[in-house]
């Protein structure tokens, strides 16, 4: 059995482990998540190196993909997603029963808060939106759910670093550091000890953001995040959103805790 290891809230994450005689079936798959809104179209030469495959390897990879619709090329030379994929990322949503038990906290939220409210959980080195749901106002911050950033950017990304186990974060902190300097690992340790983040401006100009950790023992790490205009969102407003957003992670939390039992 493959060992659990502890996130600082409790929860558990599981390495997985390696499917034997499958390397083939492994690569291609890996190609298919190559691609993501920051990379949404690339060269077979550029796919190859991001797999570790030789390029005649990865030519047959993305023919198998082109023969079941998944993949098709747009300009010379590089290839995109179709639309058959859209279905699959409904499927992952409509079976993620987080989704499912954290949106009525999350409806209620953006009323009371008047600010974007998303819901991000971790995957390998991403945070990936899971949901979210839009204020009634006419500015207002939008990030589509399957839509990523990496660990260790912006106030989820940052709070989803913060709370895996310290041998993870490790491993990727060292890179995180070198790309974003010293202040990036003042951030994470805040983030622990205050169990939230924030950003401003660091993904997209003039938004401000706050998140906090969901407690979910035995589930994937996962954040409720809140962002809107910066110029709208005093600092009162600020620490105001935090509390409340606290709050709510755990009316999520006991949500989950009643459906498990």
């Amino acid at each position: 059995m493959t060992p659990a290891v502890s996130t600082v809230d409790g929860s558990a994450t599981t390495s997985p482990r390696r499917t034997p005689g499958a390397s083939s079936s492994r690569k291609v798959l890996q190609l298919l998540l190559a691609f993501s809104e920051r990379r949404w179209e690339a060269s077979v030469a550029e796919l190859a190196a991001t797999i570790g495959t030789p390029v005649a390897t990865t030519y047959r990879y993305v023919a198998l993909l082109k023969e079941l619709q998944l993949l098709e090329e747009g300009r010379a030379g590089h290839y995109h997603l179709t639309s058959q994929v859209m279905p699959l990322a409904r499927a992952a949503q409509l079976a993620n029963d987080m989704v499912q038990l954290a949106r009525p906290a999350m409806e209620e939220a953006a009323r009371e808060l008047g600010e974007t409210v998303l819901l991000f959980q971790q995957f390998g080195d991403s945070a990936v939106c899971a949901d979210r749901v839009e204020c009634d106002r006419a500015m207002r911050f939008t990030f589509e759910p399957g839509h990523s950033l990496p660990l260790g950017v912006g106030a989820s990304g940052k709070m989803l670093l913060a709370l895996l186990p310290e041998i993870e974060r490790d491993r990727r902190w060292a890179s995180i550091v070198e790309e974003r300097g010293t202040a990036a690992r003042d951030e994470l340790k805040r983030a622990l000890e205050n169990r939230y983040a924030v950003s401003s401006g660091e993904l997209d100009e003039g938004v401000w953001a706050c998140s906090v950790p969901v407690p979910a023992i035995g589930r994937r790490p996962t954040v409720l995040t809140l962002a809107g205009p910066a110029a709208r969102i005093t600092e009162e407003a600020r620490q105001t959103a935090i509390t409340a957003l606290q709050g709510y992670a755990i009316r999520i939390q006991r949500a989950m805790s009643s459906y498990s039992l």
